[in-house]
């Protein structure tokens, strides 16, 4: 028999980028940008990538090691406030199964020529399957990502 457990935990992280708020909007909002930096490790492979961004639209992405385990997530967008703030419900899989659901609301706020990030997370972690400081960590890692990405496309775009 499974044991049945839940840990609920809120986090918040701050992060300043260089970047406008339309910028750091776009990186979240557009697939093709979004994919340059929502992405597992580099031995990762990615199965399924799927973004319908707007109020009731979803996202999915899934992959993981080879030989598993699949990482999925799949988020539904609540509320879209463009270049100023996201709201989404998440859920996480390994496998098949849930290991975790959560509210997160990013905020965008312009300082200076850049923004600040504001991303809260309330989270319900199942079943022993996934601690909120994997969680925290594993987010922390994605908008060091989504910092990269954007410091590439400035250069790019000099």
């Amino acid at each position: 028999m499974t044991k049945r457990s839940v840990k609920h935990d809120t986090f918040v992280i701050e992060r300043s980028y260089s970047a406008a708020p339309a910028r750091v909007f776009f990186a979240l909002s557009n697939k093709e940008a979004k994919s340059k930096w929502f992405v597992g490790p580099d031995e990762w492979g990615q199965e399924r990538y799927e973004m319908d961004f707007r109020v009731g639209g979803r996202e999915i992405n899934s992959g993981g090691p080879k030989g598993g385990p699949v990482h999925t997530f799949q988020a539904f967008y609540q509320d879209i406030v463009p270049d100023q703030r996201i709201v989404y419900s998440y859920d996480m899989h390994l496998d098949h199964k849930r290991i975790s659901v959560s509210l997160a609301t990013i905020e965008l706020k312009p300082e200076g020529t850049g923004t600040k990030l504001i991303l809260t997370e309330q989270g319900a972690y199942l079943d022993d399957f996934d601690e909120p400081s994997m969680r925290r960590q594993g987010t922390e890692d994605l908008l060091d990502a989504l910092d990269a990405s954007l410091t590439l496309d400035a250069r790019v775009d000099a």
